[in-house]
């Protein structure tokens, strides 16, 4: 118990919290006094013994929890207690009636019921699976998924990853411990045999893989954070700028916006640069000899030309929904810091009725404002439909060939009227629409997803999920020519 005390205390400084060789005496005894029977317990005495101040606190909280439980299942931060978990507070002080009791507790607040992997009926009363990790999948059960992903990171050594650089060798070495290659081989198994009931397994197996590589990576990524020595400034802007938003920590706010508006700025110096070379543009030879030709060839007036970069209106449109809106929040960050290049910039927040928070954005902090925003407008059912709706009502009239719409969403409607047709006035009206979606395009168009549908009304659709898609996206826009 005293060498996995050692290793947190490892996250713990990784974490920029300052843990001296003798308060790490002290939480050793502290763990002896009062054991890992109440984990609450452990939790604020050893908070208590190693964080001085509110953000080491707040710091403290995330890294326990990350550490001692194994990933966040939905938004409200639930967590379960893993395979991993039960052996980092197992000790003399732990009976195992009591470890089990814990681990099915944990499991009953995350999933009161099975649910499908894909979000529709994954099973087949005539044809099953046959791989073990197969019929895991179909049967939809996220807990042991997940207790599956953590125990073959512990048998890779994640603890031990090091650099941004090992991520990849990390993931394979889980994706091979958790037997996706031996699932890879039963789909082609089953695609081979040419059956449409073979096939119809396939197909499920094969949605069910890219879902899984998509938990592996975020798995591997929050353990990166969790263990890597990102100290380094530079070293962690670079992190930050490529991994998923919705893996970050409420720690990693501060970085994220100083860096957000670092690359805000960097943006703003090219397009002045590009709008100083407008200014003074280059000679058009063909032009400048038409022109003067009344003159008998003297170069009286000349003639200049460039490309001229215009600023465009942008109104952006963000699903602040639990799924997506990690993500929401950051994209809002980021507009608003490009407010010298894009001045004109309308922002509309939704979960199912859409609101204009463009106001709210600028007689408030920053921070309180995407609060706000969230409490207000995140805490309906996603109804793209009755945004639609609302958007025709109070903006439809203001669009044109200037305007270029930006929707964030993952285009989950529950089912709903989706309005499509009003996407459609839209696409016709706008210069641009786009639309960015966090989702890995594996997960697109599956259950309850109209992002088909819609995206044959988008100029462009794109998976949005880094800084580093941000940075990209608001670089184009920029380049829009008049």
């Amino acid at each position: 118990m005293h060498r996995t005390l050692v290793q947190f205390i490892k996250v713990l400084r990784n974490a920029d919290i300052q843990v001296s060789p003798a308060e790490t005496l002290d939480a050793m005894h502290v763990l002896d006094v009062i054991g890992a029977r109440d984990r609450n317990l452990l939790k604020h005495s050893l908070s208590i013994t190693v964080s001085k101040t509110l953000e080491e606190k707040e710091a403290f909280n995330e890294c326990f929890d990350r550490y001692f439980s194994s990933s966040n299942y939905n938004e409200e931060k639930k967590q379960i207690v893993s395979l991993d978990d039960s052996e980092q507070f197992s000790g003399n002080d732990v009976q195992p009636k009591q470890k089990s009791k814990d681990i099915q507790e944990a499991k009953e607040r995350v999933i009161g019921q099975k649910e499908s992997w894909e979000g529709e009926e994954a099973t087949n009363k005539s044809l099953e699976a046959r791989s073990h990790l197969g019929k895991l999948l179909l049967t939809g059960d996220k807990t042991e998924i997940m207790v599956s992903i953590v125990e073959a990171g512990r048998r890779a050594n994640l603890n031990q990853i090091k650099f941004f650089t090992q991520k990849g060798v990390y993931t394979r070495k889980i994706i091979e411990s958790i037997g996706l290659d031996e699932l890879q081989r039963e789909i082609l198994t089953l695609n081979s045999k040419g059956r449409p009931p073979e096939q119809e397994l396939a197909r499920k197996l094969e949605n069910a893989r890219n879902q899984l590589r998509e938990k592996i990576r975020g798995y591997v990524e929050n353990q990166f954070l969790l263990h890597a020595d990102t100290s380094g400034k530079q070293l962690r802007e670079e992190l930050l700028k490529q991994i998923k938003l919705s893996t970050l920590e409420k720690r990693y706010f501060k970085d994220v916006k100083e860096l957000v508006f670092k690359m805000a700025k960097k943006l703003v110096t090219v397009h002045s640069k590009r709008r100083k070379k407008f200014r003074r543009g280059q000679l058009d030879i063909r032009k400048t000899l038409r022109s003067n030709m009344q003159h008998d060839g003297m170069l009286f007036d000349i003639k200049w030309k460039a490309s001229k970069v215009d600023r465009p209106r942008v109104i952006c449109i963000c699903d602040v929904s639990g799924s997506v809106s990690n993500y929401s929040k950051f994209l809002l960050m980021f507009l608003y810091s490009l407010s010298e290049i894009i001045p004109k910039v309308r922002s509309f927040a939704f979960s199912s009725e859409l609101g204009e928070v463009t106001k709210l954005f600028e007689e408030s902090t920053l921070e309180d404002a995407l609060a706000k925003t969230v409490r207000d407008y995140g805490n309906g059912s996603t109804d793209y439909g009755q945004m639609l709706l609302d958007f025709k009502n109070c903006c439809l009239k203001d669009v044109d060939k200037k305007t270029s719409i930006i929707i964030l969403g993952d285009g989950r409607n529950n089912y709903g009227n989706c309005q499509v047709e009003i996407l459609h006035q839209v696409y016709k009206k706008a210069q641009r629409v786009i639309w960015l979606n966090p989702e890995a395009k594996s997960s697109w168009n599956m259950g309850d997803s109209e992002m088909k549908k819609y995206a044959a009304y988008c100029h462009q659709t794109e998976v949005c999920n880094s800084l580093i898609h941000l940075e990209r996206l608001v670089s184009n826009l920029m380049r829009i020519s008049s």
